[in-house]
């Protein structure tokens, strides 16, 4: 790039601003950050009829039909024309694609064909996806695809040590760098907890609201969610569950059950509170690469209780920020949701302990330390 021209940086995704998800919503903050420190950022990525939020700058739609089986996704079957010539007029300095689908793979080929810094970031673990849809069988060969698109990328950036140590175990050899994610500790943050929102929702002062916040998904292990409740019901604990998302497992859960709080989509404050009013966080899911939620829950004072995987392992402290379970062991989830339930004092320490920790996870720095790579690759 010449002197005194902003550097330019092309954003390609599946997902920014037609779905509220974990991926989109980084994107859209990594976006805006770079966009305030004088960086001309372009994003291709399919697009909805309605944009489910107000997304971070410029983007240039790229066809996609919805996805099979999962409608409220869109998949793009590569990079057609019009976006293609759009991309080479901008000539990027840097190529960042943040999902190795067609568009991703179609991307990286005109990156690599034209000499582009090209970069990725892994936010998603869809070959763990498959099991949860009768699909396991795929599971090498989409392993096997990923490790070859990653591994023919300058850098890519990981959000967590966890996902760094699995991506080598499974022969990625790229240059993986950690790029993680931080929280907004002033808006999640204890003091947001309202007793008029819990008394809204026929919430009594001294009642243990067991909060799940998360799309309302099979890869999220809502299953092994209704069966922990369940048993909580069943061995006489008093608890209220609380939902905060929405997804095509939401029907599921409903009869599953009985008496649960749904909200759907929350955002902003109504997120923030919600977490806050809540008592413990439960999260088993599996395919996690950092676990935004988790991180938002702690930054709230909530002790939480997850999976012990990618992810989650990489934020939750065993026994003092909250418990980690053995993937498949529903017995522990419900011990350490059960212990947590009835014990307040277990809570209190535990949630304080989940804020402190929070509170070393910075949006700033991250994306800050994103930047520098940038400029490295870029030369300036």
């Amino acid at each position: 790039m010449e002197d005194g021209v902003p550097l330019r940086v092309a954003l390609v995704t599946g997902s920014y601003n037609y779905i509220q998800d974990g991926v989109a919503l980084t994107l859209n903050r990594m976006v805006g950050f770079l966009r305030s420190r004088g960086v001309e950022v372009l994003v291709f990525a399919p697009v909805g009829k309605v944009p489910a939020f107000a997304h971070e700058g410029e983007v240039v739609p790229v066809f996609s039909i919805a996805a099979p089986g999962r409608g409220e996704y869109r998949a793009a079957l590569g990079l057609p024309r019009q976006a293609r010539e759009r991309l080479l007029a901008f000539k990027p300095d840097i190529l960042h694609i943040a999902t190795p689908d067609l568009l991703g793979h179609a991307a990286q080929r005109l990156g690599r064909r034209m000499g582009w810094p090209t970069v990725a970031s892994y936010h998603t673990r869809f070959e763990t996806y498959l099991k949860y849809y009768g699909l396991s069988v795929l599971t090498p060969a989409l392993t096997g695809i990923v490790r070859r698109f990653y591994d023919r990328c300058r850098e890519v950036y990981v959000p967590s040590p966890s996902m760094i140590e699995v991506l080598r175990a499974e022969g990625v050899a790229a240059d993986l760098r950690l790029w993680p994610r931080g929280v907004d500790t002033a808006r999640f943050h204890p003091d947001r907890r309202s007793q008029a929102w819990r008394a809204a929702r026929e919430v009594g002062p001294d009642e243990v609201v067991v909060a799940f916040i998360s799309r309302l998904v099979r890869e999220k292990r809502v299953a092994e969610v209704a069966e922990v409740l369940a048993r909580l019901r069943a061995s006489g604990i008093a608890h209220r569950a609380l939902f905060v998302g929405d997804g095509p497992e939401r029907g599921f859960l409903e009869q599953q059950v009985p008496g649960g709080i749904f909200e759907g989509f929350l955002g902003g404050e109504a997120l923030a509170t919600a977490y806050a009013s809540s008592d413990v966080f439960l999260f088993p899911s599996d395919t996690e690469t950092f676990g935004n939620v988790t991180l938002e829950a702690m930054a709230s004072g909530l002790p939480t209780v997850c999976a012990d995987a990618t992810g989650s392992r990489s934020l939750v402290d065993p026994g003092v920020t909250g418990y980690l379970a053995t993937v498949g062991d529903d017995g522990a989830l419900y011990d350490a949701v059960a212990a947590l339930v009835v014990d307040g004092a277990l809570r209190r320490r535990m949630g304080g302990a989940a804020r402190v920790r929070s509170l070393s996870f910075s949006w700033e720095q991250a994306m800050g330390g994103l930047l520098v790579r940038y400029k490295a690759l870029a030369g300036v």
